[in-house]
């Protein structure tokens, strides 16, 4: 190993002792281990030492092909010591100010969202909704009225014919009259015997299921 890439490896794991000081801080912060399960806590710090130790080797790897000297770790730990000391403070205001700035943008973009797509949409479809209902029942209104209408007409166009039939029965023969109050009585016992038997035929089908 030449002093160059020497020289490189002891600046990038300075670089990343303080790059692993500000990610545990991150870590933290949006950890809030107090108010998770010990459980979540520890399959969590377990994938955070795991990426970490990733990401160190991989710059290591691409610095000096992954050889590993005593120096390295002195260099991790001088760059999170440099972190602590230097740069923790101005961190965590950045980390705070930003996320105060990304809760404030996703506030307004859900009051964006609800003011200029989700309450005109909900306006339309209850306005559309109100109109449908209101032309229901207006169409119900108006077929009463109009079937109303028809059946005065109906019945009022009936009673001539009312009157004639009712003349024209009293001007029948008694023998007539006898033999048309047969044929109705007839037609209406048969009607009667037909709906039983429907009805009996209904009442086995529904037992048979």
């Amino acid at each position: 190993m030449t002093l160059t890439t020497q020289f490189l490896t002891m600046l990038s794991m300075i670089g990343m002792g303080s790059l692993f000081g500000a990610s545990l801080d991150t870590y933290s912060r949006f950890l809030q281990r107090r108010k998770r399960k010990n459980w979540i806590v520890f399959l969590n710090d377990i994938l955070f030492w795991i990426l970490q130790g990733l990401s160190i080797f991989y710059v290591l790897f691409i610095v000096n092909e992954g050889e590993l000297r005593f120096y390295i770790f002195f260099a991790l730990l001088c760059g999170f010591a440099a972190y602590q000391s230097l740069l923790k403070r101005g961190y965590l205001k950045v980390l705070e100010w930003l996320i105060s700035v990304a809760i404030s943008t996703y506030k307004i973009s859900i009051n964006l969202f609800k003011t200029l797509i989700y309450q005109p949409i909900r306006f339309l479809l209850i306005s559309t909704f109100s109109l449908l209902v209101f032309i229901g029942k207006g169409t119900i209104a108006l077929l009463r009225i109009i079937g109303k209408i028809v059946y005065w007409i109906l019945k009022v166009a009936w009673k001539p014919f009312e009157l004639i039939f009712l003349l024209l029965w009293k001007l029948l023969p008694k023998r007539i009259k006898k033999i048309v109050e047969r044929i109705y009585n007839k037609m209406a016992g048969f009607t009667r015997k037909f709906q039983k038997y429907t009805v009996s035929i209904v009442k086995r089908l529904k037992t048979k299921k």
